[in-house]
């Protein structure tokens, strides 16, 4: 089975950049983006008959946004954490026979940090909601987590110290959803990899010298590591300011349900 998660920045202007060929191409059974920006009726993406389109948008115009396509029918799919919606677009969950399936695009605190206590409050929410759907069957969780987890996750660890997306309040959460039993499949698979990115600035030549963040992930329930084949992160596609993230598995185990619980 193979995953895919791509922040767009924009599908539009993505689809300007290529992304209908990198799609074909990638030939991914699931297929996620993040901040999509667009609005229901404003895109028609032509991506086969095999594909399902589920798409979440925000209530802001060419703002956030999610969507999954997917050549696996889910037996059900919900968006957003405590009710079925999501005013900001930032969340899509597929349950399938074998495994949930969460696309996320975590709120990023702002370069002021005039977000970040939003940020670490919904960081608690996101992580009870994983644990809840992990307690029913195993979780896939992709998507833009808008936080470089460890040093080696970007280039300038020393000067980003304290600045959004690297403050010790956000690397502490991404920590915690770790040890909650969950892991990060591209560091189970390359723990020392290093100058390994998914994100650049559109400043000059950030990219070209790779001066990234990686900040979008693949992580999985604990108990799926050893059904990784490969996480890989696809830095040559220039579509978006992020690049695509790939997880390679093996075909997952049906689980039984635990006593006294069922499947929503």
């Amino acid at each position: 089975m193979k995953l895919i998660s791509w922040n767009v920045n924009g599908l539009r202007a993505c689809v300007n950049k290529g992304f209908i060929d990198y799609f074909k191409a990638s030939d991914a059974d699931i297929f996620c983006v993040q901040e999509t920006k667009l609005q229901e009726g404003q895109i028609c993406l032509e991506l086969g008959e095999s594909y399902r389109q589920y798409w979440n948008y925000a209530e802001k115009k060419g703002y956030s946004g999610t969507a999954v396509f997917t050549r696996i029918e889910p037996l059900s799919v919900r968006y957003g954490m405590e009710e079925d919606r999501e005013p900001e677009g930032r969340m899509i969950t597929l349950e399938f026979e074998s495994f949930y399936l969460v696309t996320v695009y975590t709120p990023n605190a702002k370069r002021d940090l005039s977000r970040l206590e939003y940020r670490l409050e919904w960081e608690e929410r996101f992580r009870r909601y994983l644990q809840e759907l992990d307690a029913r069957k195993p979780v896939i969780v992709c998507g833009d987590l808008n936080v470089a987890h460890q040093e080696m996750d970007l280039k300038n660890a020393k000067s980003n110290h304290g600045n959004s997306g690297f403050t010790p309040e956000e690397r502490d959460k991404m920590t915690r959803l770790l040890d909650a039993g969950f892991t990060d499949t591209f560091r189970h698979r390359y723990p020392d990899r290093t100058d390994a990115y998914t994100w650049w600035s559109f400043m000059p030549k950030v990219r070209e010298r790779n001066i990234g963040w990686r900040i979008d992930y693949f992580l999985v329930s604990a108990r799926l590591k050893e059904y990784i084949k490969d996480a890989e992160i696809d830095a040559a596609i220039t579509g978006s300011d992020h690049c695509p993230v790939i997880l390679e598995m093996e075909d997952l185990p049906v689980e039984s349900p635990k006593r006294g619980e069922h499947n929503s």
